[in-house]
C-alpha cells in the first residue's frame, strides 16, 4: 500500500480519506436514484426539474448537496432521462352544420378556480383499436376537474365529463366560460343544451390552429408522456390506468407554470400565478402569449 501511495505521490491518510469519499458519494447516488425510482412510480414521466423539486426535502434530511445540473448529469450517466414519443391520430371533426360559437378568451387570463374550464378529447391505445378520454381542466389551477374515457367518439364521453365537472363544482357556474374546439362532440345539442342549463358561457376555436386550445391540448402530452398512458390490453385495465393518473396529477405532480404547486393546491388559491421559468421564456397562457422575466410575466 505504501509504495502505491508514493507512486501517486499520497500519504496513506490521503488515500483513505479519498476512498472514503468516494464510497460516499456511490452511497448518496444510490440514495438519489432509489428515491428517483420511488418518485416515478407515482408518475412515471417526471423530468429533471420536477424531480428535484419534489427532492429537495429528501436531499436536505440526508444531507446530500447535488444541484438540478447534477442531478440530470446522474439521470443520464444511468440511463434514466426520459425519451418523448408524439402521436399524430386526429380526433376532432368541425366539418359539420351544427350551430360554432365565438371564442370568448383570446385575451382572458384567468384569476380564481371555476372562471374559465377548457375541454378536449383524445385517443389512448386499448388492443388493437383504441379508446377516448374526455377532459375539462380548470384554466387557472389547471386541475382536471371532470374527465371520462369511452370506447366511441360519442358525444357519450365528453357530456360524462362534463357532468363530473358540474357535479364538482361548488360555486355558481353562471360567471364561467367553456371553451373547446369545434369538434361535432361539443357542437352537438345534448352537450350545448347541458351548457345552457348551467348558465355557463359557450367559447370555441375560431380556427384549426390548435394553439387556440393550447392548454387543453397540452393535458394530454402530459397525461401520455409523463404517466405512460398507452398500450393497454382492455377497456377495464385502460381505465384504472387513467384514474390513477388523473388522481395523481392532481394531487402528486407539481406544475411549472403554479410555481410547482400541484393542480388541487392552486385550486384553493385566487390571483395571479407568478410563472416559474427561465428568463425571456415565452409561454402561452390560454390564448395569450406572455413574455417571462425574473419570475413576472406580461403581455406580449
Amino acid at each position: 500500500m505504501e509504495q502505491l501511495c508514493g507512486l501517486f505521490g499520497l500519504t496513506r491518510q490521503a488515500w483513505y480519506a479519498a476512498s472514503r469519499r468516494q464510497e460516499k458519494k456511490g452511497f448518496q447516488a444510490a440514495l438519489v436514484l432509489a428515491e428517483v425510482k420511488r418518485l416515478r412510480k407515482q408518475v412515471p414521466g417526471l423530468g429533471t426539474t420536477k424531480l428535484y423539486e419534489l427532492m429537495h426535502e429528501f436531499l436536505v434530511s440526508h444531507q446530500i448537496k447535488l444541484g438540478r445540473d447534477k442531478l440530470h448529469n446522474l439521470l443520464k450517466v444511468n440511463g434514466l432521462l426520459l425519451t418523448k414519443k408524439r402521436s399524430r391520430v386526429k380526433t376532432t371533426d368541425s366539418r359539420h352544420d351544427l350551430e360554432k360559437y365565438p371564442n370568448h378568451v383570446k385575451d382572458l387570463k384567468p384569476v380564481r378556480p371555476n372562471q374559465l374550464w377548457v375541454s378536449d378529447l383524445s385517443y389512448l391505445r386499448v388492443g388493437i383499436g383504441f379508446a377516448y378520454l374526455s377532459v375539462i381542466l380548470d384554466a387557472y389551477s389547471r386541475k382536471i376537474v371532470g374527465w371520462s374515457f369511452h370506447k366511441t367518439l360519442e358525444a357519450k364521453g365528453p357530456i360524462a365529463a362534463l357532468e363530473m365537472a358540474l357535479t364538482g363544482c361548488r360555486v355558481s357556474t353562471k360567471s364561467l366560460i367553456h371553451h373547446s374546439d369545434r369538434g361535432v362532440q361539443y357542437c352537438s345539442g345534448a352537450y350545448v343544451d347541458r351548457l345552457h342549463q348551467a348558465q355557463v358561457t359557450i367559447s370555441m376555436t375560431e380556427s384549426g390552429d390548435p394553439n387556440e386550445n393550447a392548454m387543453a391540448e397540452r393535458i394530454f402530452r402530459t397525461l401520455k408522456e409523463e404517466f405512460k398512458l398507452s398500450g393497454f390490453v382492455s377497456f377495464a385495465v385502460a381505465h384504472a390506468a387513467v384514474e390513477e393518473a388523473i388522481d395523481a396529477y392532481n394531487k402528486l405532480r407539481p406544475h411549472a407554470s403554479l410555481g410547482y404547486q400541484t393542480p388541487d393546491h392552486a385550486h384553493r388559491q385566487q390571483g395571479f400565478h407568478k410563472l416559474r421559468w427561465y428568463p425571456y421564456k415565452r409561454v402561452r397562457y390560454g390564448n395569450v402569449q406572455y413574455k417571462v422575466e425574473s419570475q413576472l410575466c406580461s403581455p406580449l
